[in-house]
């Protein structure tokens, strides 16, 4: 099947990072077929820069994610699983760290509050308390929390495809047995801090001035209403410690729209009061 490029002014393609998570072309021959790829190919770039407000609209999801990076030539992957209120960019996210090296300790699930602005972690380690919660200014982080958090908040990655700049059509697939439209392109970061929300526009021109490069190559899963139902997107950064750059996959799976959400974000008093680290893995 030929594949439509749609470019604006100034956009390329950058490769970056070591994971591709690539989806499987439907491959129907009828009319039917024909008309939906006609159709899904007709504009990706706004079908994309259009995905976070189909969420706005839908409400809230349950959101699974994974992120894989390379480290000390290892990968490790880290996974979370929670639930979001896209009006409110509210989100709550149990995150599971992997084992140590040797395989034998298994560390405490984090538990993730995603707010605008702020990212509160529970079980944070590090001599924090455990009964208190970490808060973190996400614009004071170098990657905009796309991957200090360990899970890319799923409204910043939606939002992120606002900056993209050169998308194709690659067909009809399957995501957890719903049929969606498949695109991939490369999103700016820069470009998206622009027109992100209030909430986001801070942490995504913070990831634009910390990684090592603003273009973000990703797939896009759509379903027939604009939702994101899977999102891969590569991000490389500089590790600060060693100057090596750090490849990450993040993927985020969104389903059951509609879903309950109820975050309510720490009281003050909660709060541990000192200080911890960027923790980005070495290289």
């Amino acid at each position: 099947m030929d594949r439509r490029q749609y470019r604006r002014a100034g956009g390329t393609i950058v490769a970056v990072g070591l994971v591709v998570c690539v989806g499987t072309c439907a491959t129907g021959c009828g009319s039917g077929a024909a008309a939906e790829d006609a159709r899904g190919a007709a504009d990706p770039v706004i079908a994309l820069h259009r995905a976070a407000d189909m969420l706005r609209d839908a409400g809230s999801s349950k959101a699974g994610t994974s992120m894989e990076m390379a480290t000390g030539g290892t990968r490790v992957t880290i996974r979370g699983k929670g639930v979001y209120d896209y009006r409110r960019q509210l989100g709550r996210l149990t995150v599971v760290l992997p084992q140590d090296p040797a395989g034998t300790t298994e560390h405490r699930p984090i538990t993730e509050l995603l707010a605008p602005g702020a990212l509160f972690m529970k079980n944070r380690g590090a001599g924090v308390p455990a009964d208190k919660w970490v808060r973190v200014e996400t614009a004071t982080l170098s990657d905009g929390n796309l991957v200090t958090g360990g899970a890319t908040d799923p409204y910043a990655a939606a939002e992120l495809l606002r900056g993209t700049r050169t998308a194709s059509y690659v067909g009809r697939t399957e995501v957890a047995g719903t049929e969606v439209l498949h695109y991939r392109g490369t999103a700016d970061l820069a470009a998206a801090a622009e027109e992100a929300s209030a909430g986001n526009r801070a942490a995504l021109q913070a990831a634009a001035k910390g990684f090592a490069t603003t273009d973000v190559p990703f797939d896009a899963y759509l379903d027939d209403q604009g939702r994101i139902r899977k999102l891969c997107q590569r991000f490389s950064f500089v590790n600060g410690q060693r100057q090596a750059t750090v490849d990450v996959a993040s993927t985020t799976l969104l389903y059951d729209f509609g879903a309950p959400v109820d975050v309510r974000l720490p009281r003050s008093n909660d709060i541990y009061a000192g200080r911890i680290a960027e923790n980005q893995p070495e290289n």
